[in-house]
């Protein structure tokens, strides 16, 4: 049996949370860019939750922009889909299953963009969501006359501007734009891109003044490990209890946060916030950019090199190990939260970091640690050294767990082999990708002075913007760990600071 409107009332599981057939009636008030499943695991799940609650009362057409693919799932479906939330909340676990109904239709932008502009001009049309990847925000030649345009930001544009004409430029016909693509002031550099295509299409200052007076355009930051359809086995042993197959069934994390930069009447709109504390709708996101940047992505890089030289494949096989968790933990409670470069109070940072912690913990994702040493370098420069940087303004001894991750990435950078321009690791006997964009410039360092690789890397103002060997016991303390980082790294000896002489 398929999941879809037809089928939905033999669903008999007492497991899953089902829609009313009144949701399926609600007026469209969401137009959305992308199908993937952050979407549909993040905003969609909050809008969901709330039509079922009685808040939002609104339904998202969904534009696929891209011609991979299909809509197939989704006609076939009636655009219904499960989403399977487990995790760690609070110490407890967490299994939930939800049909979601938020999604009314699916339109194709190459071939349905009439149906895309009918419902641009519609008067029930309120917000607009997205996420296009990083790559969608650019600025590249668009001409907004063109079925459709060929960028994400020239499609909003020409719906903007037909918009606007249907309404002859009605203030109360602006929208709130919420772009959740990761990039810092997404709102912000698409509203700066829109501004620059309506010079290059030549489109009227009357429309320009009501692009920007009439219309909310929305930073936002999004967190949620949504990793989609599970592999085989999660599937097989969900479908057994859920009683019917569903070919767009996504897993999330228990752990949501959509921060949303906006003013009342922003929170007026997005009148779902009401359904779950996981959408904060405030002035300024900045600080909870700060603790997710600094908590979760700062640990994570610091720990990645360490963790998989260790032996650990995943986040939670890590968490699984009584010293690898002391490291993490210590690192996030003791040395980074009290060094974030934010006001931010030490209530607020030991409930943030109980919450990440319970993510690692979540026995349903299988994050591996070679992937998040993706592009190392980098995460490390923008998630640490501003951390680090902070610690020195008030203490001259060195952070010797940060300094513990430096060294792990110094070890993780040794290259040990060279095959179709990629640079490969060793440890235990074991071959590893360094997939760094730094690779090539990094590992070189180890050839060419490998008895001063700690001072020639943390010296390096190219990689960090700062010489690191400049802050007081720093370079001592990262060279005194690197010293145990052999073919076979042991947590417990490297935790042990007498045996490293810091």
């Amino acid at each position: 049996m398929i999941l879809n409107k037809k089928n939905i009332s033999l669903v008999l599981s007492k497991n899953i949370t089902k829609p009313q057939t009144n949701l399926f009636d609600l007026p469209e008030k969401v137009l959305q860019f992308g199908t993937g499943v952050l979407l549909r695991g993040l905003p969609d799940y909050f809008i969901d939750k709330a039509n079922r609650e009685g808040f939002f009362n609104g339904r998202i057409v969904v534009v696929k922009s891209t011609d991979h693919g299909n809509t197939d799932e989704f006609d076939h479906q009636d655009n219904l889909y499960t989403v399977c939330v487990k995790g760690i909340e609070k110490g407890k676990t967490i299994e939930q299953n939800i049909v979601s109904s938020a999604i009314s239709r699916v339109l194709t932008a190459s071939k349905q963009w009439d149906q895309i502009l009918d419902f641009a001009a519609s008067d029930s049309l309120e917000i607009v969501i997205s996420n296009t990847t990083e790559v969608g925000i650019t600025l590249i030649d668009d001409d907004v006359n063109s079925s459709p345009p060929s960028s994400f930001p020239g499609k909003l544009l020409a719906i903007l501007h037909h918009r606007y004409k249907t309404f002859n430029g009605a203030i109360d016909k602006g929208l709130v734009i919420v772009p959740t693509e990761l990039i810092v002031d997404n709102a912000t550099k698409l509203k700066t891109i829109l501004l620059k295509l309506c010079e290059r299409n030549n489109l009227s200052p009357d429309f320009i003044n009501w692009l920007q007076e009439s219309n909310h355009f929305c930073n936002s930051l999004v967190d949620r490990i949504v990793p989609g359809k599970p592999d085989n086995e999660q599937l097989n042993e969900i479908k057994d209890g859920l009683g019917y197959e569903d070919n767009l069934l996504i897993m999330s994390e228990a752990y949501r946060l959509w921060a949303i930069e906006g003013n009342e009447k922003v929170k007026e709109k997005l009148s779902f916030a009401k359904a779950d504390s996981g959408v904060i709708i405030t002035p300024d996101i900045n600080l909870h950019r700060e603790l997710k940047l600094r908590l979760l992505n700062g640990t994570h890089t610091l720990s990645c090199g360490l963790a998989f030289l260790a032996g650990f494949d995943t986040v939670k096989s890590a968490m699984d190990d009584e010293d690898m968790e002391s490291y993490i933990r210590d690192l996030m409670i003791n040395e980074i939260a009290p060094s974030i470069p934010y006001e931010v109070s030490k209530e607020q940072t030991d409930v943030f970091a109980a919450n990440v912690l319970d993510r690692f913990r979540n026995p349903y994702i299988k994050h591996q640690w070679l992937s998040i040493t993706s592009n190392y370098t980098s995460k490390l420069n923008m998630r640490v050294v501003p951390v680090l940087k902070s610690h020195y303004k008030n203490h001259r001894s060195a952070p010797v767990l940060i300094a513990l991750g430096f060294a792990a990435y110094i070890r993780f950078m040794k290259p040990s082999d060279k095959k179709n321009n990629k640079f490969y690791g060793r440890i235990s006997d074991q071959d590893y990708l360094i997939n760094d964009s730094e690779a090539e410039y990094v590992t070189a360092f180890w050839h060419q002075n490998p008895d001063k690789i700690v001072n020639v890397i943390l010296a390096d103002v190219s990689l960090w913007g700062t010489d690191l060997t400049s802050f007081p016991h720093f370079e001592s303390s990262v060279n005194n760990y690197l010293k145990f980082m052999d073919d076979k790294i042991s947590i417990k000896q490297l935790m042990i600071k007498e045996s490293v002489n810091i």
